[in-house]
């Protein structure tokens, strides 16, 4: 498909090495012009205007750009509704094909399908290719030729399959010399001229780009080894901290894959072992439940066990109440607010505490996983829809392969099991700094002279708890037993 001028349009995938897309761009046009839209249809929608995750693209395309520049090219940024201005561009430039990555989101597939139409009224064609998983919608399938809805026989078909052909890095410099700098000169809108504030996203130190992530993954290396025996401790640092450049592609999945596959197989001076089998294993999840999300995208708001829609939820102004102490930290649970505190400062939460938070929402509180799962939609820097609609069902026993919904966790010995010296839970809630190690997990059992001693005031410096786990965990089978008897 030889063409004279191509338009590569960025969105989830900000890094010019190992790009499907740009790759396949720079192979079939002789000039290849290069777009990022700061989408007003996704930005408008956000519901605050300090959001770290626009922080983290705009730094992101601000790198990209200078890497397209030194490549020879160059990146138009525009701030617009990029379903009307993508063909618009393309008939400006007179290109005679656009070139994208997939995504896989309901909203994107939409948009996408719109552009795609219009541009092919002008004689425009459209090509996509896979770049975010490394296998996706029915490159995986059961011998009957059916979607997974279990894990394991997913993953096992995923590793069977898997070869150096499916991990190889799309040798993107080799053909720069077919980009094209813009027509004009192109500035990155400052977040202000996008209608946002700066965040904190500095003094986090969370630095975007693909340099940034290229640094993480060489420090994270050295520790993929250890990764099953410290992945569950939010105190220690266990996990990658990848997740939010692998949300916005600045960082290539097959990198990672490549490298965890030689890990485990004990190859490329690895001696082997098990951490990296699990770590690999995690990224096999993210490709599930994008597989789960292609083949049922009614899991993005509704049950993906249709018997499940009959949960008799908590609401009213007592379950609205329990949600916001949910949100704010103030359960009276030291793990679950310790976990949201750092959510709400930061953006981020541990995978460990994902879960244990998500399983007190649904099954402590009684509270609709819609609700928590909207919550992390707009709070986590990592966001992605497929896997954040895929851990809250899990968690709430309504998803595929999910949590059996009379397994649920205690929060107090989860908190004595993955911080057992409270070292998470005094970083997030200073007022239970003082309390011995085997009482801050359940600080309403702790004796008076111990909470004295500490300056700990239940009820005062910090809450009672809101419900009693025992008595909800019988409220759970039971609201579970209703419906599916229904």
């Amino acid at each position: 498909m030889p063409y004279d001028c191509v338009l590569v349009w960025f969105r989830r995938d900000l890094r010019v090495d190992d790009h499907a897309a740009l790759y396949r761009a720079l192979k079939a046009g002789r000039r290849v012009y290069c777009v990022f839209v700061f989408d007003r249809d996704i930005l408008d929608a956000l519901p605050s205007k300090q959001d770290r995750r626009v922080e983290f693209i705009r730094e992101s395309v601000v790198e990209l750009k200078a890497e397209l520049e030194n490549a020879g090219g160059g990146l138009i940024v525009r701030h617009a509704h990029a379903r009307e201005l993508i063909p618009a561009l393309a008939r400006e430039l007179s290109v005679d094909a656009v070139f994208v990555n997939h995504d896989y989101e309901p909203l994107a597939v939409a948009r996408d399908a719109a552009v795609e139409a219009e541009l092919k009224q002008h004689g425009i064609a459209w090509h996509g290719f896979k770049d975010q998983v490394v296998f996706e919608k029915d490159e995986v399938l059961t011998g009957a030729g059916k979607f997974f809805s279990v894990f394991t026989p997913y993953k096992n078909a995923w590793l069977r399959k898997v070869d150096a052909f499916y991990l190889q890095a799309y040798p993107v410099r080799r053909h720069a010399h077919a980009l094209k700098p813009p027509p004009d000169i192109q500035l990155v809108p400052e977040l202000g001229q996008l209608g946002f504030k700066p965040t904190n996203l500095q003094a986090l130190q969370i630095t975007p780009g693909a340099r940034s992530a290229a640094q993480l993954f060489e420090d994270f290396k050295g520790r993929m080894l250890a990764y099953a025996d410290t992945r569950n401790f939010p105190a220690v640092k266990g996990p990658s901290y990848l997740s939010v450049h692998l949300r916005f592609g600045t960082i290539s999945i097959r990198t990672l894959a490549r490298e965890a596959f030689k890990a485990w197989q004990g190859s490329a001076g690895y001696p082997g072992g098990h951490g990296a089998e699990i770590w690999l294993a995690e990224l096999v999840w993210r490709d599930f439940y994008f597989h789960i999300l292609h083949h049922n995208p009614h899991v993005a708001d509704h049950a993906f066990k249709p018997e499940y829609e009959a949960i008799s939820w908590e609401t009213g102004a007592h379950a609205d109440a329990l949600f916001a102490a949910w949100c704010e930290g103030r359960t009276g649970y030291p793990l679950v607010d310790a976990a949201m505190h750092q959510l709400n400062q930061t953006g981020y939460m541990h995978n460990r505490l994902r879960m244990v938070v998500a399983s007190f929402l649904t099954k402590d509180l009684g509270i609709d996983w819609r609700r928590g799962e909207r919550y992390f939609a707009d709070h986590l820097n990592d966001f992605d829809l497929s896997a954040n609609c895929g851990g809250w069902q899990w968690a709430a026993s309504t998803g595929c392969d999910a949590q059996p919904y009379f397994r649920i966790f205690n929060p107090v010995t989860q908190s004595e099991r993955f911080d057992p010296h409270g070292k998470f839970i005094r970083r997030y809630l200073p007022a239970l700094s003082g309390l011995p190690d085997r009482a801050i997990h359940a600080p309403w059992l702790a004796r008076p002279l111990e909470l004295a001693a500490a300056g700990v005031r239940i009820g005062g410096n910090y809450p009672a708890p809101v419900v009693d786990h025992a008595l909800a965990r019988q409220h759970t089978l039971a609201r579970f037993k209703a419906a599916r008897q229904a």
